[in-house]
């Protein structure tokens, strides 16, 4: 009899959830207080733990440092956004974590040790994501639902320093979306997180970046920008440091993005 209660108490907790592959560099792997950190019910968001294969309960400090990806020091914006999404739609939510800060969306702009979610480079990242994900949800039994990418700065750096022009960045992202939906899913939803700025350092590249993320979500089926106003937080004093998102800003991105991703589900029914 115990047994049987375990399998349902198991079953219960890894199947019927949506999953979201959160994805990118150091805004996506979330850089500021876990203290400040919005607080999930228990039972109604998850973190999947990939060594020890199993759903632990979604709280700051996310991720882990696993898989050549790394934990969040100390506060990200997955509690808000799976405290928003299962607040509108009462669905459980599945985060998989999958940010490296540095990491690059193209070979050229590569930082040495921070690794590439491009085909080529010298450390690379899309792989070790795929580990990840297909065995998250062979554990779930539930495809991904939409894949979070908060990535951009290092290309934008790369932009301003002649070593990257925004076409390249484009075609990249272009490359790195039909990638994930080869492994994942030919419809698969692919949700940006529009790239901020550098304080102290030139816009002009960081904005080629987000016009070059508005040309792909305005370009390709299922592409969506769902938060845009990452250029307004150093004025609103919602930066950590001069990069870095602080927690009222990841909390307000999480609790957006949510809601985005909800009304374009709902549009696709």
């Amino acid at each position: 009899m115990k047994w049987i209660f375990f399998l349902m108490l198991f079953s219960g907790n890894v199947m019927g959830q949506t999953i979201f592959l959160a994805a990118g560099q150091s805004n996506a792997v979330g850089m500021a207080d876990s203290a400040a950190s919005v607080q999930c019910a228990p039972g109604t968001a998850f973190e999947y733990r990939y060594h020890a294969n199993t759903l632990v309960q979604l709280k700051d400090p996310v991720g882990n440092a696993d898989l050549k990806f790394e934990s969040a020091m100390t506060g990200s914006a997955w509690p808000a956004f799976a405290k928003a999404y299962h607040d509108l739609t009462g669905k459980k939510v599945v985060i998989i974590p999958a940010a490296r800060g540095g990491s690059s969306c193209t070979t050229k702009a590569e930082l040495e040790e921070n690794g590439t979610w491009a085909e080529e480079g010298r450390l690379l990242l899309f792989d070790s994501t795929m580990v990840k994900a297909k065995a998250a949800m062979k554990l779930c039994r539930q495809p991904i639902s939409g894949i979070i990418w908060s990535q951009g700065e290092r290309d934008a750096n790369a932009v301003n320093a002649k070593q990257l022009t925004p076409e390249e960045y484009e075609a990249g992202l272009i490359r790195l979306i039909a990638r994930f939906r080869k492994e994942l899913g030919a419809k698969l939803p692919f949700y940006i997180i529009q790239t901020g700025h550098f304080t102290g350092h030139p816009d002009a590249g960081f904005d080629a970046i987000r016009k070059a993320q508005e040309n792909v979500a305005g370009h390709l089926k299922n592409v969506f920008i769902v938060y845009s106003r990452t250029i307004d937080f150093p004025a609103k004093g919602m930066m950590q440091d001069e990069i870095h998102y602080n927690q009222a800003a990841l909390n307000e991105i999480g609790a957006t993005a949510a809601k985005q991703v909800v009304l374009k589900e709902k549009k696709k029914t």
